[in-house]
């Protein structure tokens, strides 16, 4: 039998919940049906967790057998990007379309925003992934917001139960999110995913880039939708900014952090040595500006990973210099803001995340002091969901929400108080 910590607290008795092998089955809907299992497919951990990233929204083992051949001693961006776009339009000519968008969708993810195939490439994706899965045009949105605006989809059941409220983090386009999204809306779900700056279409089309401030763009999305109780959930980066957004908005009612995330700045270093970190942040409080410019100059000269990540940092931030950026995700944190939350909060997070330390669950626990009632969930390598936002079972961690949501009840308005 395999452990599965959940602590459930405030108001309630800390529960230990276990979780059977048999118990390890995919997620499915009328829509799809989740895959399980983590695979070796490359030794670079990051390209490795991008190929199982976007499998897991395919699920069909030809793609495992496919990207193990193409890719064995690829380690450079522009012949892995070469090489997954091939089998994109291989997958494509097969008629294999949802295989094929999200190979094309995995080449786009390493392409660079100066890129002439990358926008190109993304709409390709969206167009073809949109169509595989029936979303009509209708569900689409465009919200206004500032200076540009927020794109935004709705997947409404017949009887909605409760209304969700999705999006997602640092590089996510909302589409890829698609086959989840018609999953909560099998459960009953009135389903509203949006991008806000920084963020896909938001970004790339409508010009707006990053902010901590998410409270505004999920009050234009409430405003826009005219809703007043709702279930927030944000994934990846968004798993710290909907803590943020929750802070300010009461009509959020219930909070999903998908996975935690309590400080943007020391996940953004975390591929760095700890004595670089440490003097990486010295710099940063000390204002050195050129210490800090010139260390990033040097290392991404010596790493594609952080060459990549540091330029797609600059763009969405639409900052000029990484010291700016740097700067400009420090405001990325929750400790400041946790103790203003009210409502229920469920928090997710896996056991071996390379992206957020495993140190951010207590540290995100520590601070929600007033919540309504608090769920916590560490997923484990026993469950083949160890990693980030659950990749190798992300049915499982749909699942956990969907209990989670259904345990609570009815949610209720502002009114019902």
């Amino acid at each position: 039998m395999n452990d599965a910590n959940e602590v459930k607290a405030n108001p309630h008795p800390v529960v230990i919940g276990k979780t059977t092998a048999r118990e390890l089955t995919p997620s499915t809907s009328p829509s799809f049906s989740f895959p399980i299992g983590y695979y070796d497919l490359h030794p670079d951990i990051s390209i490795n967790f991008q190929l199982n990233r976007f499998y897991g929204w395919v699920g069909e083992d030809s793609m495992l057998t496919e990207m193990r051949g193409a890719v064995a001693g690829v380690n450079d961006y522009p012949t892995f990007t070469k090489v997954v776009l091939d089998l994109g339009e291989k997958a494509l000519a097969r008629q294999e379309v949802r295989k094929g968008a999200y190979y094309l969708r995995l080449a786009e993810f390493f392409l660079l925003f100066s890129d002439p195939r990358k926008l190109p490439t993304r709409q390709r994706f969206v167009d073809l992934l949109l169509d595989h899965l029936e979303i009509a045009p209708s569900a689409y949105s465009k919200i206004p917001f500032e200076t540009g605006w927020l794109p935004a989809y709705r997947l409404t059941p017949e009887k909605p139960r409760a209304t969700l409220v999705v999006f997602g983090g640092f590089d996510s386009y909302i589409e890829e999110w698609m086959p989840a999204a018609l999953v909560f809306r099998d459960a009953g779900y009135d389903t509203i995913l949006f991008e806000g700056p920084g963020q896909g279409a938001a970004l790339e089309l409508a010009n707006l880039t990053m902010s901590p401030e998410w409270e505004k763009p999920v009050k234009a999305v409430l405003d826009f939708f005219r809703l007043d109780a709702v279930t927030l959930m944000g994934f990846s980066l968004g798993g710290g900014l909907v803590i943020r957004a929750a802070a300010a908005e009461p009509r959020v009612r219930r909070v999903i952090a998908y996975d935690i995330m309590t400080n943007g700045i020391e996940c953004f270093l975390r591929p760095l040595p700890p004595p670089a970190q440490k003097e990486l942040l010295d710099w940063i409080d000390t204002g050195n500006e050129g210490a800090v410019d010139k260390f990033f100059a040097d290392a991404m000269a010596k790493s594609l990973l952080l060459d990549w990540m540091v330029k797609l940092a600059l763009h969405n931030t639409g900052t000029l210099t990484t010291y700016a950026m740097l700067k400009h995700y420090q405001k990325y944190e929750t400790a400041s803001i946790s103790s203003r939350l009210t409502q229920d909060v469920l928090l997710m997070a896996g056991a071996e995340d390379h992206y957020i330390p495993v140190h951010q669950l207590p540290d995100q626990i520590a601070t929600l002091t007033h919540v309504r009632s608090l769920t916590a969930r560490l997923f484990t390598r026993a469950e083949q969901a160890q990693n980030h936002v659950q990749v190798g079972n992300m049915g499982l961690a749909f699942r956990t929400m969907i209990d989670w949501m259904t345990s609570l009840g009815p949610i209720e308005t502002l009114t019902d108080e």
